[in-house]
């Protein structure tokens, strides 16, 4: 087991590099990179162009853009030199022999472009030292800025996770062992009708019911917290965490449960009717020891290889419009603004945690088919 573990963690590092190879050649192609964001936002501006200095590797800010716009006199070629090197996209060549410290602004200097190819490869040579550089619009490095906003991914990917399998597999096999009753008809409706909301719009219905909309204000409209809840005990701050997070929650569990659920029934439904199950109840095995001592090993099976797709879909994919929604800071908004500003270190940093965490929440999964099923032997297959 070891050595396939081994073999799997070794399959994360090119796996990671094909993810990054797509996604950096298809930014190459879409069109309004980072420098014309910023030369759109000195436009909208339109404030007066007074000169930056140096071609550090400090990110130009909006307030500084600003002073160095001249309405109707154009833009200096050395200022778009300027931005193309702080954002990596060239670099400060200098004639031989030139002495004092680089400067496009200097006559035997000038700016020359980076090759893609060659972009790329420093870029995953900073990212095998987890060097993600710095935000190009916030003075911030991606590092700090993802710890920032993991807390709010974390919440509603774990909490909507764990409500989804710890109500969906008991209500999954109690469905299944009274199929066709209605227990099983009034549920399947509740699932049916629950699954064909959007989350949301079950997010948007949850305020209007429950956050100070027409009826009840019972839960907090937005945050992960209250304001001074540093000098909460710490009862009271679990309970006030507790308390901003359910309506989040709801909205993100809400799609997943419904899928489990009926995954679960359908499974046990299938493992009822083997030959096994039925040479165990022959022998006078107790209802529950046939369902949780042979059938719930075999059939959950299916459920646990669900399990990444489960974590990952709540944690990465529905959390934009629920913390959108629900006013929460988290990686799902980071992402999405970093795409439409065009921030490419933060877009290609959080794919990388993105990625990295799905490649390790698949190799989690594969230890839980072992922990369910000891029969199972991943050491003996070829990979």
């Amino acid at each position: 087991m070891g050595a396939y573990i081994l073999r799997r963690l070794l399959l994360i590092i090119p796996t990671l590099v094909g993810i990054m190879v797509i996604n950096f050649a298809l930014t190459q192609f879409v069109p309004g990179g980072p420098v014309e964001q910023v030369l759109a936002q000195i436009e909208g501006e339109g404030d007066v162009f007074a000169g930056i200095s140096g071609g550090g590797s400090e990110t130009v800010g909006e307030d500084q853009l600003g002073e160095t716009y001249q309405g109707g006199r154009g833009l200096p070629q050395e200022f778009l030199d300027e931005l193309r090197v702080q954002f990596n996209f060239a670099r400060i060549v200098c004639e031989d022999g030139f002495a004092g410290i680089p400067d496009i602004a200097a006559e035997e200097c000038v700016a020359e472009d980076i090759p893609g190819v060659e972009r790329f490869f420093l870029m995953i040579w900073d990212y095998m030292r987890f060097d993600f550089g710095e935000s190009y619009f916030r003075s911030i490095s991606v590092v700090d800025l993802v710890l920032e906003k993991m807390p709010v991914s974390i919440t509603l990917g774990l909490w909507s996770t764990l409500i989804a399998y710890l109500v969906s597999i008991p209500l999954g096999i109690r469905k299944a062992v009274r199929d066709g009753s209605r227990f099983d008809t009034w549920t399947s409706g509740v699932i049916i009708v629950a699954y064909a909301i959007p989350g949301f719009l079950f997010a948007i219905l949850l305020l209007v019911l429950f956050a100070g909309g027409r009826y009840f204000q019972i839960f907090p409209l937005r945050g992960l917290v209250s304001d001074g809840w540093e000098d909460l005990t710490l009862i009271q701050q679990i309970g006030d965490y507790l308390w901003h997070i359910t309506l989040p929650v709801l909205a993100s569990t809400i799609s997943a449960f419904a899928t489990l659920t009926l995954l679960t029934k359908n499974s046990f439904l299938d493992e009822i009717k083997k030959q096994y199950v039925v040479t165990a109840r022959a022998k006078g095995l107790r209802e529950n020891a046939v369902l949780y001592g042979h059938v719930f090993r075999n059939a959950m099976l299916i459920v646990i290889a669900g399990f990444p797709a489960v974590f990952v879909g709540v944690f990465f994919g529905g959390s934009l419009i629920i913390e959108t929604i629900f006013s929460l800071d988290g990686l799902g908004r980071l992402a999405f603004e970093a795409a439409v500003s065009r921030d490419y270190p933060v877009i290609f940093g959080t794919l990388f945690v993105f990625g990295l965490i799905g490649l390790l929440v698949g190799i989690l999964s594969d230890l839980m088919y072992i922990w369910i099923d000891p029969r199972i032997d991943f050491e003996s297959r070829e990979t």
